[in-house]
C-alpha cells in the first residue's frame, strides 16, 4: 500500500505536506487518492496539505525541496557529469509526467532571465517545452534575448514551430530571434545554400552566444512529433539505423552518438552541444528513457529536468 512515508522529524513532515500538496494542488488527485498513493490515512493527507498552505510550502509550484527528489538530483549529477539536474515529485499513475517537470523548468529559466547581466538564450520545441512556456511568471526580461534552435518554416511554407520562444517572450518581454529556414532541407546539398545565407548566419552567429538551451528529448516513433518533415519511412529508415532519440531533430543512437543518416545530413536546425552552451533536456515518461539515457551517456546534455520516476529509471544499472 503505497510508499509508507515516514513522519519523524520537521523535515520528514515538510517532506510529506509538500508532497501531498503537489499530487492535490497540481496532480489533481482526491485525498482518498492521495492517501492510497503515500500509504497514509485520508485525514493525515487533510492535515498535510493544510500545513502545506499554512506555511507556504506550495503556492501552486512546489517551495519545498523534497528530500528524495533532492538525493536524486545528487545522483543523477554524480552519474553523468551533469552541472544542474532538478527533479520534480511524481504526479502519480495515470497522469501526463510534462505537467509535474514544467513549472520546475520554467522555474530554471526564471532564475536565468532575473540575472542582470544580459545573456541569450537558445530555445527547442515540442510539448515539454510549450508547458514550460505556459508556466513561465511575468518578469522584465527585456535586456536578453531569445533565440530559436530549430527553424521557423513548416513544410507547407506557413510559420511554425516556435510556440515556445514566442510564449516566453510574451511572459518575460525578451526579444525573439528565429531560425529562418525549414526544419529541413529537400536534399543534403542545400544545406550548405541555406547556412550561407546572411540572414541565417547571422540568426545561427546568436545561437552560437547562447550561454543555456532548453530542449526535448525526443523518441524515433512514428509519428515524431518534431519532424512533421520526416516520413513514415523515414522513420522506419532512422530506427533500422539504430536512431533512439533525437534533439532539436538530430537523431542519436543508444550511446548518445549522432548516426550518419539522410535524415541527419538534410537537417537545419541546430546541433547540440554547442560550443560552450550548457543544453537542459527536459524529459519524463517511461518512453523517454531509452533516449534520455543515451543522450546523458554521449554527453549531449549538461543539465537535466525530469520526475521521479524517470530519474530512478536512468539511475538502474
Amino acid at each position: 500500500m503505497g510508499t509508507g512515508y515516514a513522519e519523524d522529524g520537521d523535515r520528514t513532515r515538510d517532506d510529506d505536506a509538500a508532497r501531498a500538496a503537489w499530487l492535490y494542488y497540481r496532480g489533481g488527485m482526491r485525498q482518498d487518492q492521495i492517501a492510497r498513493e503515500m500509504g497514509i490515512s485520508r485525514q493525515r493527507v487533510q492535515r498535510l496539505v493544510a500545513r502545506a498552505t499554512q506555511q507556504g510550502l506550495v503556492q501552486v509550484r512546489i517551495e519545498h525541496p523534497i528530500a528524495a527528489c533532492e538525493e536524486l538530483q545528487r545522483d543523477l549529477a554524480a552519474r553523468f557529469d551533469l552541472k544542474l539536474v532538478r527533479v520534480a515529485p511524481g504526479l502519480g499513475e495515470g497522469t501526463d509526467p510534462v505537467a509535474a517537470i514544467a513549472p520546475f523548468a520554467a522555474q530554471v529559466l526564471e532564475r536565468i532571465l532575473a540575472d542582470q547581466t544580459p545573456r541569450v538564450v537558445g530555445l527547442a520545441c515540442g510539448k515539454a517545452m510549450n508547458a514550460m512556456a505556459e508556466e513561465m511568471q511575468s518578469m522584465d526580461a527585456r535586456h536578453h534575448r531569445l533565440v530559436s534552435l530549430v527553424g521557423n518554416v513548416a513544410p507547407d511554407g506557413a510559420a511554425g514551430f516556435h510556440e515556445a520562444l514566442m510564449r516566453v517572450a510574451e511572459r518575460v518581454g525578451a526579444p525573439p530571434h528565429l531560425l529562418p529556414v525549414p526544419l529541413m532541407a529537400g536534399e543534403a546539398a542545400e544545406v550548405a545554400q541555406y547556412r550561407e545565407m546572411p540572414h541565417v548566419r547571422q540568426a545561427r552567429d546568436l545561437v552560437a552566444t547562447a550561454g543555456t538551451a532548453f530542449v526535448g528529448v525526443g523518441v524515433i516513433a512514428t509519428p515524431l512529433p518534431l519532424a512533421d518533415s520526416l516520413s513514415p519511412s523515414d522513420v522506419e529508415s532512422l530506427r533500422a539505423a539504430g536512431a533512439v532519440g533525437e534533439l532539436c531533430g538530430h537523431a542519436f543512437d543508444a550511446e548518445g552518438r549522432y548516426i550518419d543518416h539522410p535524415c541527419n545530413r538534410r537537417m537545419l536546425s541546430i546541433r547540440m552541444p554547442l560550443g560552450r552552451t550548457r543544453v537542459i533536456g527536459l524529459a519524463a515518461g517511461p518512453n523517454k528513457v531509452a533516449p534520455l539515457k543515451a543522450a546523458l551517456r554521449g554527453g549531449l546534455l549538461q543539465g537535466l529536468v525530469t520526475d521521479e520516476a524517470t530519474a530512478r529509471a536512468l539511475l538502474d544499472h
